[in-house]
């Protein structure tokens, strides 16, 4: 397994840098998967909450929170909670997967993702490749981002459950056997998973028969040359860092 990029080499000074600040607020409830009330400035909002999917085992009670204001005056929702605390606001998780694929893509831009694919400057979204969409073909790789968060391990005795982290396993069938496609045509494939905090190492879960389907696709894909790549991201109010990142590869022989 490739060892983490230092700090050093990640140009610590590039930053994804949000249009404003996120501002600080308190999740009170969490009533359904698409809105969480939210406690700002004393007052309760409505906010839309961007991951329709289980957060964790965290009950939304008091939860510090970094919110994004919305600026469409048609919205319902005046803000997204863009990430969460569980240490009382000293890190934060960021639960906004619909933005990790604008994360990735900044930073394979500005060159800090060379490892994964070499001088990633020529890049594509949404590559429709057989019956799935892939994120990104990138140079002469396709990327597929995944942005795990049913199960959120956040110390290294904490085992990250990354395959079963997928809201859909059809869906990650799916594209993990397109990746493996891909190289069957000569062109290289990466997936990524993308963890929006500094989680530790991946550790392939317990087989049940629910991640066997997973890992029989992820199996056949490393077979025919899939690479697969971790990278951790660091969500602040002014924007988001990149921390590390590390093909995983070897550890999802399993």
């Amino acid at each position: 397994m490739s060892l983490p990029q230092k700090r050093s080499e990640l140009h610590e000074q590039e930053m994804y840098k949000f249009s404003v600040p996120l501002e600080y607020g308190r999740v009170v409830s969490r009533p359904n998967r698409f809105i969480m009330h939210v406690e700002r400035c004393k007052k309760r909002i409505v906010c839309h909450c961007p991951s329709t999917g289980k957060i964790g085992n965290i009950v939304f009670d008091d939860v510090p929170c970094l919110l994004s204001p919305s600026f469409d005056k048609k919205r319902k929702t005046p803000y997204t909670v863009e990430a969460i605390s569980v240490d009382g606001a000293q890190s934060w998780i960021g639960i906004n997967q619909n933005a990790a694929n604008r994360y990735v893509e900044y930073f394979f831009k500005v060159g800090m993702l060379d490892g994964v694919v070499k001088n990633g400057h020529k890049i594509l979204r949404e590559q429709k490749i057989g019956n799935s969409k892939l994120d990104f073909k990138i140079e002469n790789s396709y990327v597929e981002v995944k942005t795990p968060l049913q199960f959120l391990a956040l110390t290294e005795g904490d085992r990250p459950s990354g395959m079963e982290c997928v809201n859909s396993h059809e869906r990650f069938v799916r594209h993990v056997t397109e990746l493996g496609n891909r190289l069957l045509e000569h062109e290289n494939a990466v997936l990524l998973s993308c963890f929006l905090y500094d989680a530790p190492v991946f550790t392939p879960p317990e087989q049940t028969k629910r991640n066997k389907i997973i890992g029989d696709a992820v199996r056949r894909s490393l077979q025919v040359g899939v690479k697969m790549w971790q990278v951790n991201l660091s969500v602040t109010p002014q924007g988001v860092k990149l921390l590390k990142y590390f093909d995983i590869t070897d550890r999802l022989i399993f």
